[in-house]
């Protein structure tokens, strides 16, 4: 049956997608497959608002302030408009009831991960957490436990003896990570363990 091909643009992206000269096409799926896109982007905008929100609150100058220097630069990485990155430096008062909270715990194989998140309940994230890690093979750690794997690298945590695993540790330190990474309250993770780039 003849094909044809067509562009189009959704929310500012171009999608090509091919379809039947019948008539049947691709659209609800691709509509879809947009959707959940912008959902996750929102996710990750909310996470990085969020963390600069908090660390403006130490200093609103990002000069005399390293973390709210990082907190910007990760989020200008990802693309967050400028405007929305203003708006949360001015209004760092609305999050005075959160904190910065930092997790260690233990992955597939032994390998260390570093958890940060910002929270207005810790009792309750470190029990999400917990129960993420638990579902996973993963074990909490103790304060101190993993840290001295990691090293602070221009602001960045960066493992000091990157840790080789197996393959089935890989997809299952990479399914907790996914994990992790879906709870809101979670604003960075690192990991010592050594994992392919691609």
């Amino acid at each position: 049956m003849p094909r044809s091909e067509i562009y189009f643009y959704y929310r500012g992206y171009q999608v090509s997608y091919y379809y039947n000269m019948s008539g049947h096409n691709k659209w609800t799926q691709i509509k879809r497959k947009k959707e959940a896109t912008d959902q996750k982007r929102a996710a990750v905008f909310s996470k990085l608002l969020r963390a600069i929100s908090v660390a403006v609150q130490q200093e609103p100058n990002p000069q005399f302030n390293p973390t709210l220097r990082c907190a910007i630069d990760k989020a200008k990485e990802y693309n967050v408009p400028l405007e929305n990155i203003e708006r949360a430096i001015h209004k760092s008062s609305d999050t005075k009831n959160f904190s910065q909270l930092t997790m260690e715990a233990y992955g597939p194989e032994g390998t260390a991960l570093l958890i940060f998140s910002v929270t207005d309940n810790k009792n309750r994230t470190v029990s999400e957490i917990k129960k993420i890690l638990s579902d996973h093979e993963g074990k909490w750690a103790d304060p101190g436990s993993v840290t001295w794997a990691f090293e602070v690298d221009g602001g960045v945590w960066r493992a000091k003896f990157p840790q080789s695993i197996s393959s089935g540790a890989q997809e299952k330190l990479l399914s907790l990570v996914d994990a992790l990474d879906d709870h809101n309250d979670i604003t960075e993770l690192y990991t010592n363990a050594d994992l392919p780039t691609e």
